[in-house]
């Protein structure tokens, strides 16, 4: 029986504990074989974060996205803008990442998007 009396650790929110780390996805490596060295070098400086994002609660990153797209259309001027500049980053962030196992077809989607939200930061920002 627990003992309702006697305070409970505190256990901080949105950091799992040790025991309670998402496994990494299945796999050899982060890194594509046979990169170049510009590749190593964005594979290499991402990983950390990467782990950081996969270690988060899966609907965080898309939460907080949509939080700054929501912003970034709301507001005019220089704010709005700033925000669909972080939305516009993190999606070319990704697309980068994921370049080489994508399609052409999808490779133009990810730079349409990339452009189409900074095509609306522009235009925010002279709002």
């Amino acid at each position: 029986m627990t003992d309702v009396s006697r305070p409970q650790p505190h256990r901080p929110v949105g950091r799992p504990q040790r025991g309670n780390v998402r496994p990494l996805p299945r796999g050899d490596s982060f890194y594509t074989p046979g990169a170049s060295d510009a590749r190593r070098r964005l594979e290499r400086s991402s990983a950390r974060l990467l782990v950081h994002l996969h270690q988060m609660p899966p609907w965080a990153p898309a939460v907080l996205m949509a939080v700054l797209l929501v912003v970034g259309l709301a507001v005019p001027g220089w704010g709005g803008a700033a925000a669909l500049v972080v939305v516009a980053a993190f999606l070319g962030w990704l697309a980068a990442l994921s370049w080489p196992r994508l399609s052409p077809g999808m490779r133009l989607l990810r730079l349409a998007a990339v452009a189409g939200v900074l095509a609306v930061a522009v235009i925010q920002a002279l709002r």
